[in-house]
């Protein structure tokens, strides 16, 4: 009786120490899987060296892995700056970009998650790239040009992001806008040429008009002596 129990004894802590061997054997591995890449940290500490797409070794218990997602991603972010002429120019701009995964581990230690790198870095830089742009044309250039400033503003963002290890892969112009007494400005400037144009026709036509009658003048004066 007593070796029964003895037995089934043992066969439960087998059993136990079973199961923590396969408790243990699957918290000791991480899969990264393609367009993902991980940080591993061991007591709270983030270790040397992305783990990129496959099967990694971790601590068991002892270490946590985060998971970064290093496709493309877009966000919108809006902009408001200054032009040469002191006119205020406001934009949105939407971004591609991805992190880079060899660079993680130190997004990782410096910003944290993909909210803050966004928030704290891409926001910010992508303000002060247009203020960049945007000082170096008139509100007029800038609305008239707006390839030459979309390129200074992608070369000023793509410099000030990759030394965070964020790769600018596209940007684009969803919206650019000026202030009411710009466009104030605008109408009353297109209103002027329109009425200088008035003008000129007018004139011209006058002079029209003057030399055909002179022509119709001389006409008869021509037909009195016949």
């Amino acid at each position: 009786m007593k070796n029964q129990q003895l037995g089934g004894l043992q066969s439960a802590v087998a059993g136990v120490v079973l199961s923590l061997v396969v408790i243990f054997a699957l918290n000791a591995f991480v899969i990264i899987n393609p367009g993902q890449a991980g940080v591993l940290s061991v007591l709270g500490k983030a270790q040397d060296g992305a783990l990129l797409e496959g099967i990694h070794f971790k601590p068991p218990l002892i270490s946590n892995v985060d998971i970064y997602d290093v496709t493309v991603q877009k966000y919108e972010i809006p902009a408001q700056s200054s032009t040469k002429d002191l006119q205020e120019l406001t934009a949105k701009f939407a971004i591609n970009f991805r992190i880079d995964s060899i660079e993680v581990v130190d997004i990782r230690r410096k910003q944290g998650s993909l909210e803050n790198i966004v928030s704290k870095i891409i926001a910010p830089q992508t303000q002060e790239s247009f203020k960049i742009a945007a000082a170096r044309r008139t509100v007029e250039e800038a609305i008239t040009k707006r390839d030459e400033l979309k390129n200074d503003f992608d070369n000023a963002l793509g410099e000030r992001l990759d030394k965070y290890g964020v790769i600018v892969l596209d940007t684009s112009v969803i919206d650019l806008t000026f202030s009411p007494e710009f466009a104030k400005a605008v109408e009353e400037k297109q209103i002027a040429e329109q009425r200088s144009q008035r003008a000129v026709y007018v004139a011209a036509e006058a002079e029209q008009e003057a030399f055909a009658e002179i022509n119709r003048a001389k006409g008869k004066a021509e037909a009195q002596k016949l």
